[in-house]
């Protein structure tokens, strides 16, 4: 689960220089550490599949102390983004991570295409769909809906043979609804259609299921067309909010 050759073109080789990452590091390792809970941590982290250590902070109990973390603190530009968040993938505790995220969701408005090579970097780092689901949808979506040249590189990132690309690629218009590229995301959903992995098939079945939200019939009659190459996984989470 090592970072791909790949994915690490375009990311600064050391960490960069930012005055404000400085500052929510200091606070954030000290506000975290001082929360933490090794007995929850553990079932944390067993829960994960241990992809990760824990620090054993609940999910609303870690977001009130990135609020104390973040108060005061000026608005990022996109190098600040980026330290902020290659700092924390550097942490091990997997609420760390977590943090960069929710970090990112918050400011993906302040982020050029050029941080595309970033957020591949963290999505093969460490991945697991606890934050590689995020970073899809909400960072990757992101930076496509506001630069839609990087549409190409979604078609690179859907052939490739990391599954956590191929996956952010499947989920990266999950939030798009009538904005969504529906010839792009029937394409993806038939070029990973015979992926053998779990979490292949799920991302297939869930990016369809959303969309039907937009569109029922458009999913049902794709269902309906590629159910021969569709894994029965695939189909029935497309289906299951709208029937055969």
């Amino acid at each position: 689960m090592g970072v791909t050759a790949s994915g690490t073109s375009g990311v600064p080789a050391g960490l960069p220089d930012s005055a404000l990452a400085d500052t929510l590091l200091e606070r954030l390792t000290a506000t975290y550490g001082a929360a933490a809970d090794p007995e929850r941590a553990a079932s944390m982290g067993a829960y994960m599949k241990d992809v990760a250590p824990f620090l054993g902070l609940a999910t609303p109990d870690r977001r009130a102390l990135s609020r104390t973390v973040l108060l005061g603190t000026g608005r990022p530009d996109e190098a600040d983004c980026t330290a902020v968040a290659l700092r924390c993938w550097r942490l091990p505790e997997r609420e760390y991570h977590y943090f960069a995220v929710d970090y990112l969701r918050r400011h993906v408005g302040r982020l050029s295409s050029g941080f595309l090579p970033v957020a591949r970097h963290l999505v093969t780092t460490i991945p697991w769909w606890d934050t590689v689901d995020a970073l899809a949808s909400h960072v990757v979506g992101g930076l496509v809906a506001a630069d839609p040249k990087l549409k190409a590189a979604m078609d690179t990132w859907i052939e490739d043979d990391d599954l956590w690309v191929a996956r952010t690629a499947l989920l990266h218009q999950l939030r798009y609804q009538d904005a969504t590229d529906t010839e792009r995301l029937f394409a993806y959903c038939v070029r990973q259609s015979g992926h053998g992995d779990f979490f292949i098939r799920k991302a297939i079945g869930w990016c369809l299921r959303e969309y039907a939200k937009t569109d029922p019939e458009a999913v049902r009659d794709f269902v309906t067309r590629e159910r021969d190459r569709l894994a029965p996984l695939s189909a029935r989470e497309a289906l299951r909010n709208i029937g055969p």
